[in-house]
C-alpha cells in the first residue's frame, strides 16, 4: 500500500505558515529521505504525518485509511515514530523499553507472542547483551538502536525517523541505516526519515523530498533530486557531485556561492 500526502499545509498561527502545499507518496518497501535546511519544517512534517500535530489543511492516507481521523491507538498500529532527541529516557531496562512497542496491541498484558517479537527485535539489533541494562545508562548509539528497536516492535506498516543518525559515530550511522533499509524491504515497511548527510541519503534512500522555506522544492528518485544545482539553491553551498559504487557522492567545495 501507499502512504499519500496531498496538499498538506500547517501553521502555528495565521501569521506563520510552516508548511505549504506538501504532496508526495511513499510505497511500502521504499525509503524516503526528507532534506532541507534547519527550520524548513522537516520535523513538523513528520509530526503531521503521525498526527502529533493536526495539519491546517490537506489529506494523509495510507491505502484507504484516513490517518487524520484515526485515534492514536489505531495510528500506533500503522505508524511508528522515532523522535530526534531522546536524552531524558526513563531508567527502565532495555527489554522493558522495547516491550512498550507492543502496548497498542496488548495493553500491559503481554502474551508469549509479544515477548517473542521483542526478543527477535533485540537479536536483530544486536541488543541481547543489553537487555537488562538501563536505557538511560547507554551510549548515544546504543540508545538509538533501542529507540528504533521499540519502533519495529510495534509491527508498523510505516516507520518515521527524525534524524536517526544525528550525533552518532560512523559505525553506528551505518549500522542504524543498514538495518532500517533491510527491515524496510524484509517487512515491507514504508520508511520516512529526515537526514542532513547527503551522502548517506544517497546511499540509503530510494526517493528524496527536498524542502525549501516550507514548500516542496524537489521530489523524486534520489539520483534526480541530488544535483549540484538543487543543492546550491537549497543549501547555498557549492558541491561537486560524482557517481561511484552505484550511488551519487557529494563533495563540499570551499568558497562562497
Amino acid at each position: 500500500m501507499e502512504l499519500k500526502i496531498d496538499n498538506l499545509s500547517f501553521s502555528y498561527s495565521h501569521e506563520k505558515i510552516v508548511l505549504k502545499d506538501i504532496s508526495f507518496a511513499v510505497d511500502q518497501g521504499e525509503v524516503l529521505g526528507v532534506l532541507g535546511t534547519n527550520g524548513t519544517g522537516k520535523t513538523t512534517l513528520l509530526k503531521c504525518i503521525n498526527n502529533i500535530l493536526q495539519p491546517t489543511v490537506g489529506d494523509i492516507y495510507f491505502g484507504k485509511e484516513d490517518i487524520i481521523k484515526l485515534k492514536q491507538n489505531q495510528i500506533a498500529k500503522i505508524i511508528a515514530y522515532v523522535p530526534q532527541y531522546a536524552n531524558n529516557l526513563s531508567p527502565v531496562t532495555v527489554i522493558d523499553f522495547v516491550m512498550q512497542g507492543r502496548i497498542p496491541y496488548a495493553g500491559f498484558s503481554f502474551s508469549q507472542h509479544d515477548k517473542q517479537i521483542v526478543l527477535d527485535v533485540l537479536q536483530q539489533f544486536d541488543l541481547e547483551n543489553y537487555a537488562f541494562r538501563k536505557v538511560n545508562e547507554l551510549s548515544g548509539g546504543e540508545r538509538q538502536r533501542v529507540l528504533v528497536a521499540r519502533a519495529l516492535a510495534q509491527d508498523p506498516k510505516i516507520i518515521i525517523l527524525d534524524e536517526p543518525t544525528s550525533s552518532l559515530d560512523l559505525y553506528n550511522q551505518l549500522f542504524i541505516l543498514e538495518i532500517i533499509k533491510e527491515m524496510g524491504q524484509k517487512e515491507n515497511l514504508a520508511v520516512i526519515m529526515t537526514i542532513h548527510d547527503l551522502n548517506l541519503a544517497s546511499m540509503f534512500c530510494d526517493k528524496l523530498l527536498m524542502l525549501k522555506s516550507g514548500k516542496v522544492f524537489a521530489y523524486g528518485k534520489t539520483d534526480n533530486v541530488l544535483t549540484e544545482e538543487n543543492i546550491k539553491t537549497v543549501y547555498n553551498v557549492q558541491t561537486a557531485v560524482s557517481i561511484a559504487d552505484g550511488c551519487k557522492h557529494i563533495r563540499l567545495l570551499r568558497g562562497k556561492v
